[in-house]
């Protein structure tokens, strides 16, 4: 059953949406994202039928959107900073997305129906921005202070991974997700092969005789 955060006597709209998120989500699978859907988690949740169109005016994306980060929360909550302390990135990486996998394929019908809609070409923007979202908070979660290119370059791959990783969970009918898993694992390892020879070749790079160096000494010398 989708779980959702207690309620306030007197809750903001914003701890409505965070609430009926998961409830959307449930029922989208049935009603599609879909005023429909906010209804039938409103009458679940014993949340005002207005009030809770309110919190999700925004039509499917804003459905969407407070799912997903639903899914962050659940991810959060799942990987604490105790149990990442422990772990090297590549475990730490491969944990989060594990753990966010883990949230979303309980609905996965309604996911299905979610990415049919994000990949519309009016919504590839908010699709990338959510991506993005995602990544980011896998990575600073990971403990990632990077602050230069790293920063966006890292946050790129891991989107990619994750989004690939989605439409094989859609199909996979594996035990525990196992084949889903184990394309995350391929995914992250090709990464790490990649990382680890660029690290070589720009050690290298420092290490061979540079052009514009030998140069400028020639020029030094000359004078």
């Amino acid at each position: 059953m989708a779980v959702s955060p207690p309620l306030p006597s007197d809750p903001t709209l914003d701890e409505v949406r965070a609430a009926l998120a998961p409830l959307v989500a449930r029922d989208a699978a049935f009603d599609g994202w879909s005023q429909a859907a906010v209804d039938m988690a409103a009458q679940q949740a014993g949340v005002d039928k207005e009030i809770a169109a309110l919190a999700f005016d925004g039509g499917a994306i804003a459905m969407i959107d407070a799912w997903f980060a639903h899914v962050d929360a659940a991810m959060l909550t799942a990987c604490t900073p105790e149990r990442l302390s422990v772990m090297k990135v590549r475990a730490k990486i491969t944990a989060l997305i594990e753990a966010r996998l883990k949230a979303l394929a309980r609905d996965k019908e309604a996911l299905r129906r979610a990415l049919s809609i994000l990949s519309l070409p009016q919504n590839v923007a908010r699709a990338a921005s959510l991506g993005w979202r995602a990544a980011d908070h896998i990575w600073r979660a990971a403990g990632d202070t990077a602050v230069d290119y790293n920063h966006y370059t890292k946050r790129t791959l891991v989107a990619g991974i994750y989004a690939a990783t989605l439409l094989v969970l859609l199909d996979d009918e594996s035990e525990g997700h196992a084949d889903t898993k184990a394309f995350l694992g391929r995914r992250i390892e090709g990464v790490m092969r990649f990382e680890k020879a660029k690290a070589r070749l720009s050690a290298n790079a420092e290490r061979r005789p540079s052009l514009a160096r030998f140069v400028g000494r020639l020029r030094y010398h000359a004078r």
